[in-house]
C-alpha cells in the first residue's frame, strides 16, 4: 500500500499498460482479484495515470513474453524467479522503450479500457457461488 501512494504524487506521471489475460491471472481468492480490479478502475480515473488494457481481441505485433518496468528511460527492470534485473545499458533502454510504444499503440485506454475490466469482473464475479457478484459492480458501471 505504501508503495501505491506514489500514484496520487501530482509530480509523478504513471503509463501502465497491461492485458486482459494479466487481469483474469487467478493468484489470490475471487474477493480479492475483484476488489483489486476494482482498484484499478479507480486508479484509471487518476489525471497523472494513464492505464491501456490489451484486450483479447486485440492483434498483437511484439508479444509481451514478460513484464518489465521502463523507469523514465534510464533502467528498464524486470523480475525473475531468482532475481530481480535492473537494465541500463542505452541499448536495452531503447529496446524496451520500443516494445512499450508498440504495445501501448495497440492498447485501450478510458471508457474502453474500463469496458475491459468490467467485462472481467462480470465474467469472475459470475463465478462466486450463490451471487450475482459484489456490489463493487454496480459501483463499475457508473464510470
Amino acid at each position: 500500500m505504501q508503495r501505491q501512494e506514489l500514484l496520487y504524487r501530482r509530480d509523478k506521471r504513471f503509463h501502465f499498460v497491461l492485458t486482459e489475460g494479466a487481469l483474469r491471472y487467478r493468484r489470490s481468492s475471487l474477493e480479492v482479484q475483484l476488489a483489486q480490479l476494482d482498484r484499478l478502475m479507480s486508479l484509471s480515473a487518476l489525471p497523472n495515470v494513464r492505464l491501456g488494457i490489451i484486450g483479447f481481441e486485440t492483434q498483437f505485433i511484439v508479444g509481451p513474453w514478460h513484464a518489465f518496468w521502463l523507469r523514465d528511460r534510464k533502467r528498464v527492470t524486470i523480475e525473475t524467479f531468482s532475481a530481480e534485473l535492473n537494465l541500463a545499458q542505452s541499448q536495452e533502454i531503447e529496446l524496451y522503450a520500443g516494445i512499450f510504444e508498440q504495445m501501448a499503440a495497440i492498447a485501450s485506454y478510458g471508457r474502453s479500457a474500463r469496458a475491459i475490466i468490467t467485462r472481467v469482473i462480470d465474467d469472475l464475479a459470475a463465478g462466486l457461488p450463490g451471487e450475482d457478484g459484489p456490489d463493487l459492480l454496480d459501483a463499475c458501471d457508473d464510470r
